[in-house]
């Protein structure tokens, strides 16, 4: 797809209001370009990404650029890095955290925008949703067995666990992910950019 293209695309995503009924109201948050090496798939934003209207600009983001690698410069810029969530907008709160994502979401947009990023490198898929949509044949497994075998997908994709403060146990629990993972994660990462 030309690039005025994908820029109208992004346009018609901006003013989305299919899901108009969201708490919060709709505020789709993704950034792309046809030029982005990296995809990154998370949930849905949460709502301090909803009220910023900034990706990943929480702990949870530190972390996961901390993950990478990567300066906030080289994250934010949509010509490197995409960021294409299951669901653009915050979906609300529920008894265990943030809802997941609105379900009208990804077959409205998802294979859309895809088929626009002509220059992805890697695929980093970011939690259950992600993987059942991304990895099918891994959507039988937990969280934890799907990251576990991440080398099923590499070196074009790669399974992490949400990089949220909520998951600071599961990242106790898991030693391996870091000593394993980030390593092999910030080697190929660096080598894009």
């Amino acid at each position: 797809m030309p690039i005025e293209s994908q820029d109208n695309l992004l346009a018609e995503i901006r003013a989305c209001s299919h899901c108009k009924d969201l708490p919060l109201g709709p505020r789709p948050i993704v950034q792309f370009s046809n030029t982005s090496k990296l995809l990154i798939v998370g949930q849905a934003p949460g709502r301090i990404t909803h009220h910023r209207g900034i990706p990943f600009d929480d702990p949870s983001g530190d972390r996961l650029r901390a993950w990478l690698g990567v300066t906030r410069d080289v994250f934010y810029d949509a010509e490197k890095i995409a960021i294409v969530p299951m669901g653009f907008c915050f979906p609300g709160t529920g008894k265990g955290g943030d809802l997941p994502p609105r379900a009208e979401c990804a077959p409205a947009w998802r294979n859309r925008i895809l088929d626009t990023l002509s220059s992805i490198e890697l695929t980093l898929i970011i939690g259950r949703y992600a993987i059942d949509w991304h990895l099918p044949d891994y959507s039988g497994q937990t969280v934890t067995k799907a990251v576990q075998n991440w080398q099923g997908v590499w070196p074009n994709q790669l399974i992490l666990p949400h990089p949220s403060p909520r998951n600071n146990r599961w990242l106790k629990q898991n030693p391996w992910f870091d000593e394993e993972i980030i390593p092999t994660l910030q080697a190929r990462v660096g080598g894009m950019f």
